[in-house]
């Protein structure tokens, strides 16, 4: 089975939840899956879907978990430096052909901010492994990264509980 590049981007709700929707269909099928986050604290923030994921047998790594919107201590260049780091654990990932499906969860952020370079990413893309599916959410996908996507939603938001000042829901929003 051919691989095919898939992103998930907008400013929608459901990016991630979709992304995470795969793998269980995924691991449903028996095929193995790899889950990577950029930006994202699960310690801090409690991600309930990490421990489910775990259990379904799904590996998962992150990087870059700290962003400058939310640690005023962390600098660009610390980010960009685990960023890169992300990215040659995704190679080493290519060259043991691991997964069937791996997941790049918010990497769109990591170049929507400039911690990675839309050449470094696209170079990522280049390089996937003819059989792997591989998944880029993320708000602000780039014109040439969606150009080089076989499948790409959207997702907007049209109305969202934050609007009114209903905050984040445990099991819903996290």
């Amino acid at each position: 089975m051919k691989g095919l590049i898939h992103i998930y981007t907008g400013d929608g709700k459901g990016k991630t939840t979709a992304a995470i929707g795969l793998a269980i269909r995924a691991r449903g099928q028996n095929l193995r899956v790899g889950y990577i986050y950029f930006h994202k604290e699960p310690e801090r923030w409690g991600y309930a879907e990490h421990g489910i994921l775990t259990k379904l047998g799904v590996d998962i790594f992150g990087f870059a978990k700290k962003h400058p919107h939310f640690h005023k201590d962390i600098t660009a260049d610390e980010i960009r430096h685990e960023c890169l780091e992300g990215l040659g654990v995704i190679k080493g990932l290519y060259r043991e052909n691991k997964y069937d499906l791996l997941i790049l969860d918010e990497i769109n952020i990591s170049l929507r901010d400039g911690f990675l370079k839309e050449d470094e990413v696209l170079d990522i893309l280049e390089a996937k492994p003819e059989n792997l599916e591989l998944v880029l959410t993320g708000r602000g996908a780039s014109q040439k990264i969606i150009e080089k996507a076989d499948l790409v939603s959207d997702i907007q938001a049209i109305k969202h509980p934050y609007d009114v000042g209903i905050q984040r829901r445990k099991g819903i929003e996290y």
